[in-house]
């Protein structure tokens, strides 16, 4: 079957370490050339054509956004703030890096970028204070997910293109999965320090005044995200003019506490530009790749086999839990969701499933394979901060994987928790 053929030379290619957005481009050139009459230029007008949306724009900006405000100080300031707000509940600095994550993510749409950033400071204090290395490390991995799943987010920003629905409703959508997430692993780590299965020792319960003094210093990164959904919700603008203010409002607070200069700003501008570039490549290669699977009806292929082993909505997803599970264990998260995205969206309009909530339970799959070995790449990022091996990597991220492995469960079966808030504002 020809849909086989354009898989395999996919992943063939991902084997022999072709860049992810040049094995698309090339596996999507030998489908048409071999399987069908059309030009190889069909290739390329697809590319520019899927690249021709006004929401992607979005992504430069969220991402410069949460370069300028991590450069601008910002993480320590949210890390202060979390340490006085949370230090002293059981778990410790574990607790405040999870809430940190929480707090960071209505600023950071990536979650190399949380990892990188508010991680490098959260791993080196649990380290000075006694805590494992790996288990540091774990902790700042596992939270790093919630970052794509609270607004802003990136990869919501290629699904809301891919799968032509709402960003603004998209983002509502993550709130509560992205809060219930961060909740389900500070519980994780209460009990692993209750029971004595982690070195976790508290911080002094901090007074009335230090709470108020690193609020008012944090207080400027909160109100970042509080300023998008609320404009949001508001139709203040949309995602995208949001993205542009945030960037502006970044700059402006950056330049008032004087922890941005002018070489500064220019470094995370081209930092940025790389970032986005490379997210921008993998998204124009993958156009053809997922217009083929359109095209080629190959969702009714998969439709028959789902109703030859009679199927309903519960099984579906299950299966599509499964494999995006197994196939985000190995490739590029953006690359699954551009890839998924045109075969899945056909067979859940059939079972019912609402794109709003697919797109939910995609992102939240793909982000755990994004902490799952052997290609998680975030796993890559906090090991390499805590200076350890990857075996201890692998070891240590274990426990966590429990209460993102439930949360993905509710997130699929019970969409309440990820349609309330769309559903209520629109």
């Amino acid at each position: 079957m020809p849909i086989f053929v354009l898989f395999a030379g996919f992943l063939v290619l991902l084997a022999a370490e072709v860049p992810v957005a040049i094995a698309l481009f090339l596996s999507s050139l030998a489908y048409i050339d071999i399987f069908t009459p059309m030009p190889l230029s069909i290739v390329v007008q697809r590319m520019a054509s899927g690249l021709d949306s006004f929401p992607l724009i979005a992504i430069p900006l969220f991402v410069l956004a949460g370069n300028i405000l991590n450069g601008a100080g910002i993480a320590a300031r949210i890390y202060a703030f979390a340490v006085a707000l949370v230090g002293h509940i059981r778990g410790g600095l574990a607790q405040v890096n999870i809430f940190g994550s929480m707090v960071f993510a209505g600023m950071s749409g990536v979650a190399q970028a949380d990892a990188a950033g508010l991680g490098t400071i959260e791993i080196k204090h649990m380290k000075q204070h006694g805590y494992s290395a790996p288990f540091a490390a774990a902790c700042t991995a596992a939270s790093a997910i919630i970052g794509p799943v609270i607004p802003p987010s990136v990869i919501m920003v290629v699904y809301a293109v891919t799968a032509q629905v709402s960003l603004t409703k998209l983002f509502l959508a993550g709130i509560i999965p992205g809060l219930t997430m961060g909740v389900a692993l500070m519980i994780l780590v209460y009990v692993l320090a209750a029971t004595g299965r982690v070195v976790a020792p508290t911080e002094p319960r901090a007074n009335i005044p230090v709470i108020a003094i690193t609020f008012w210093k944090a207080l400027p990164a909160l109100v970042a995200p509080i300023f998008l959904t609320s404009g949001m919700l508001m139709g203040f603008a949309t995602p995208t003019e949001l993205g542009a203010l945030t960037v502006l409002y970044a700059v402006v607070l950056g330049f008032i506490t004087k922890d941005l200069t002018v070489s500064s700003l220019f470094a995370h501008i081209r930092q940025s530009a790389v970032t986005s570039g490379i997210l921008t490549l993998i998204i124009a290669a993958a156009v053809p790749f997922g217009w083929i699977i359109s095209v080629g009806n190959y969702a009714s292929g998969l439709l028959g086999f789902f109703e030859a082993i009679g199927a309903n909505w519960v099984v579906f997803l299950l299966i599509v839990n499964i494999a995006l599970l197994v196939f985000g264990l190995f490739i590029e998260t953006t690359a699954v969701l551009l890839i998924a995205t045109p075969a899945l969206l056909p067979l859940a309009a059939v079972f019912g499933i609402d794109p709003i909530h697919l797109g939910v339970i995609m992102i939240v799959n793909l982000l755990i394979g994004a902490i799952t070995p052997p290609m998680g790449v975030i796993l890559f990022i906090c090991q390499h901060i805590a200076e350890i091996r990857f075996s201890e990597m692998i070891r240590a991220i274990l426990p966590f994987y429990i209460p993102l492995g439930i949360m993905l469960l509710i997130i699929t079966y019970w969409s309440p928790i990820v349609m309330w808030l769309p559903n209520y504002f629109y």
